[in-house]
């Protein structure tokens, strides 16, 4: 064990973004605070996605100078963010860190308060609550980030000409506005908002959480997803009994073969996780006696207590079609600006679209940040280059990991497959596009 008195350090996971603080250390997985990095044995693994140590590096926050108050420190127009999710933060930590006083604004529909999106879908199981998941609280991150926070409001209107962003808050002027909305629920027509869960923000999985602390209970969850796949394992280690409605004949049909799609669902079914394939909702019933229920399409019932949307995502249209922002599946955005249709308006993380395919994941967030603030304070308008992210499954008994976007029409091969370990490439006439591992040691597998 190394003693030393220098001061605790961070390191983060370039995978998932989890931050591993010395100081605090990782107890759930046995290490015990002021556990220094370099003591970490080589097999523990990212609790939130599975890599292991060698895929963390040196960690360092951004030193500000803070504001006294998260008031406007300038009357003149600044830069105004929307979203106060991993996005938008993300890119005011990169504006302030090449500036320390341009004017910035961050609305948010939400309190603003700063957390690690992915670990929604796998903290059930560690008994954590929705306040424990802050790391920062808007207000401190706006005074660290000299920020004018304007929170639980929403953007209702957007003049281009005049650089006005309408509010219920009232109207802001801007000189470059910064979309990062994030995506909303998508629930299809046999589902209405308040007959079921979505945990696509911290407001809405506290809300589960809380009615989840009373005791074991039976837990629907409708697609079979990432999120669907990661809560059905997450919420079975809470000791609730979980259905996972898939109206495909595998889960994660678009990015799976059926051979690692069967293998992940003889992994749920050992632990005691039911997997429904085919089953098409026609609608939910209340019994007389107030029992709840899944009605299929073949007329089979299944009863519930709560009931959980993972059905996918989708981009809010209303304010970029109002201002006749183009839309693509998402905010359409330049590929190496990440400007949208106009031109002191840019756009990243969940609510943007690249040649008409959404950009739906963590990794690239902070080069994209890094790329909006440089274009907005440098006019260095060519920095982003998009590269596929690696997808990691956080379901801990059968880790997936995949490299590379999977193609429809490609043929998939078996590289190696035992007890261990599952390993299938995927080529499109000759040319690999994806290498997909799975098993114990998929968070380590070399690229």
């Amino acid at each position: 064990m190394t003693h030393s008195t220098e001061p605790w350090r961070l390191f983060i996971c370039r995978a998932c973004g989890l931050i591993y603080d010395e100081a605090e250390g990782d107890p759930d997985s046995g290490l015990a605070p002021g556990t220094r990095f370099e003591d970490i044995p080589v097999d523990w693994e990212c609790p939130l996605c599975g890599v292991t140590k060698t895929d963390f590096e040196p960690f360092e926050r951004p030193q500000i100078s803070a504001a006294p108050q998260t008031v406007a420190f300038s009357k003149k127009p600044g830069i105004v963010v929307i979203g106060a999710g991993l996005a938008g933060w993300s890119v005011i930590e990169a504006l302030r860190k090449d500036d320390a006083d341009i004017p910035i604004t961050l609305l948010s529909a939400c309190k603003g308060d700063r957390y690690h999106k992915p670990e929604l879908s796998v903290a059930m199981s560690r008994g954590v609550s929705a306040e424990q998941l802050v790391r920062e609280s808007a207000e401190d991150a706006g005074r660290r980030l000299r920020v004018k926070l304007i929170t639980n409001a929403f953007a209702v209107g957007l003049n281009t000409a005049r650089h006005e962003l309408r509010t219920t808050r009232g109207t802001i002027e801007y000189t470059h506005l910064v979309l990062a909305q994030g995506s909303k629920p998508y629930l299809p027509k046999q589902l209405a908002a308040d007959t079921c869960w979505h945990v696509n923000h911290l407001k809405s999985w506290g809300g589960l959480e809380k009615t989840l602390r009373a005791g074991p209970q039976r837990v629907a969850i409708i697609g079979a997803g990432m999120i669907g796949c990661e809560l059905a394992e997450d919420l079975n280690k809470a000791g609730h009994h979980v259905s996972l409605i898939n109206r495909d004949a595998h889960p994660l049909l678009a990015l799976l073969p059926p051979l690692a799609a069967s293998c992940l669902v003889d992994s749920m079914v050992q632990q005691g996780i039911e997997h429904h394939a085919n089953a098409h909702i026609a609608g939910l019933e209340k019994a007389a006696s107030g029992e709840s229920y899944i009605v299929l399409e073949d007329g089979s019932k299944l009863a519930y207590d709560q009931l959980i949307a993972a059905t996918g995502l989708q981009t809010d249209n209303r304010l970029a079609k109002q201002a006749g922002l183009a839309f693509d599946n998402g905010i359409a955005v330049n590929a190496r600006s990440l400007q949208t249709s106009e031109k002191n308006i840019y756009a990243l993380g969940d609510c943007i679209s690249i040649d008409g395919v959404a950009c739906r994941f963590i990794e690239p967030i902070a080069h994209q940040a890094r790329s909006i603030a440089s274009s907005i304070l440098c006019g260095d308008q060519q920095s982003y280059e998009h590269v596929d992210p690696v997808i990691r499954l956080k379901t801990r008994a059968m880790p997936i990991v995949l490299r590379g976007i999977p193609k429809p029409v490609g043929i998939w091969k078996t590289v190696t497959q035992n007890q261990q370990q599952l390993v299938m490439e995927q080529y499109v006439e000759g040319e690999k596009m994806a290498v997909l591992t799975m098993g114990l040691s998929s968070g380590s597998e070399a690229a």
